[in-house]
């Protein structure tokens, strides 16, 4: 479909989403790493509408958009893409599932921050998301010990795979999910934003 990123079957495609207000060297940093640990063929930038946990919206979405093309620059293994408004979905729960429809067959891969994993019960239908593709959390400064000891880790800690095998993540049928300990870039956007380095 125009617009859509493209993907044929039977690719192995990490999924990291968020606002990326903006994106900067900690989000390429995690996807070169996400690529390296789970074996990805690929790895798409959801860069989405807005964040319904947020109070404040982003800035547009051409912005960031262009901002996070920028950042990660020509490396063919990246596609930045708005295909969450293209969907028409808000939720992580919703975009998910539309991706699985309309790329029955690709091997999709959620990524996030282990920041991210620490309040994922707060997240629409969080379970869902565990139970629709492989989940592939990478460490972010200070969040170690609250991602491994929240509410989604235990709930779903038979489900883990060793670090040792993260490669197979996205072979693994769901639930399914790898926690990895990765070199950190402590760069953040509220801190971009703080230094008011980003301009909405």
């Amino acid at each position: 479909m125009q617009g859509y990123p493209l993907a044929t079957a039977g690719q192995a495609i990490g999924l990291l989403g968020g606002s990326f207000d903006p994106a900067h060297e900690g989000h390429a940093h995690i996807t070169r790493e996400a690529i390296k640990r789970f074996g990805l063929d690929r790895v798409w930038w959801l860069v989405s509408p807005g964040n319904p946990l947020k109070r404040e919206g982003p800035a547009p979405m051409a912005q960031r958009i262009a901002r996070a093309r920028d950042v990660i620059g020509h490396d063919p293994r990246v596609t930045v893409t708005d295909i969450e408004a293209r969907l028409g979905t808000r939720y992580t729960a919703q975009t998910l599932a539309a991706l699985t429809r309309v790329y029955p067959r690709v091997r999709f891969v959620w990524l996030m921050g282990a920041d991210n994993l620490a309040q994922l019960d707060r997240w629409q239908n969080w379970q869902d998301i565990m139970r629709r593709m492989p989940v592939g959390v990478i460490a972010r400064p200070g969040s170690r010990l609250t991602a491994r000891g929240s509410k989604a880790a235990d709930m779903y800690e038979r489900h883990r795979v060793r670090a040792e095998a993260s490669w197979l993540l996205p072979w693994l049928a769901p639930p399914a999910w790898c926690f990895v300990n990765v070199p950190m870039v402590a760069t953040s956007s509220s801190a971009i934003r703080a230094r008011g380095e980003w301009r909405r």
